[in-house]
């Protein structure tokens, strides 16, 4: 198309240029397959999500979940949004900046008060810390990637040490964590609903064994080791 750059040009990053692939060789109104997709990319690793942020610049891409009459395998690229390629069109929109202090109790509340990176609580020591640092918990939020190829800003309870050098946009996704818990043995499955209607993991006797021979000196690994080469030999 007269004007606008070729997808195959480097300098532009990878959302870019996925959204001149799909402007200039699949084009409005039409589908597409991953594997096209990654014939198209063979260089970007991750080119799928990168095509899915271009939602958040008014792009629409359905999926199977939008459109039935769509395979698994198969998206249609409906409309075209902003000209993520002219510079500074391609910069994200911003979220709300403020939170409120119901939003902010609310979170924690749902979080439990605790940190859902590390678990510690507000004015706890850390166990590294000798009893000096003491936890503050603070409310971020994180960016989650729907199944659906949607996101959104969701909020979570973290303490001051865990969100440090993190940033504000870090980004789950929540479609391949559902995909690895659907992989799992229905004895994991049943283990792992019991561990989140606890909202903690129980730890058997063999882990907490090896969670406390990983902390031993050389010396003493090794002693653990020809203990063991004993009893089992």
């Amino acid at each position: 198309m007269e004007g606008i750059p070729s997808y195959e040009d480097k300098k532009f990053g990878s959302m870019v240029r996925g959204a001149l692939w799909l402007v200039t060789v699949v084009g409005e109104g039409n589908v597409f397959t991953k594997t096209q997709l990654r014939e198209a990319f063979p260089d970007i690793a991750q080119i799928d999500r990168r095509l899915r942020d271009l939602r958040d610049h008014g792009w629409r891409i359905d999926t199977s979940r939008d459109d039935p009459s769509l395979l698994q395998q198969e998206q249609r690229f409906v409309t075209r949004g902003a000209d993520v390629w002219i510079p500074g069109r391609s910069k994200a929109p911003k979220h709300k900046a403020s939170l409120t202090a119901a939003q902010r109790a609310k979170a924690m509340h749902d979080d439990n008060y605790l940190c859902r990176s590390c678990g510690i609580g507000a004015g706890e020591a850390y166990e590294d810390g000798g009893g000096v640092e003491l936890a503050k918990l603070n409310v971020a939020r994180r960016r989650v990637l729907h199944s659906d190829g949607t996101a959104e800003y969701q909020l979570v309870t973290e303490c001051k040490r865990c969100g440090t050098g993190g940033g504000p946009d870090r980004e789950v996704d929540l479609g391949a964590l559902l995909e690895l818990v659907e992989a799992l043995a229905p004895l994991e499955q049943r283990l792992f609903a019991k561990w989140i209607d606890a909202d903690q993991r129980s730890f058997s006797p063999i882990e907490k064994v090896w969670g406390i021979y990983r902390t031993l000196p050389q010396e003493s690994r090794a002693a653990v080791a020809q203990a063991i080469d004993e009893v089992t030999g």
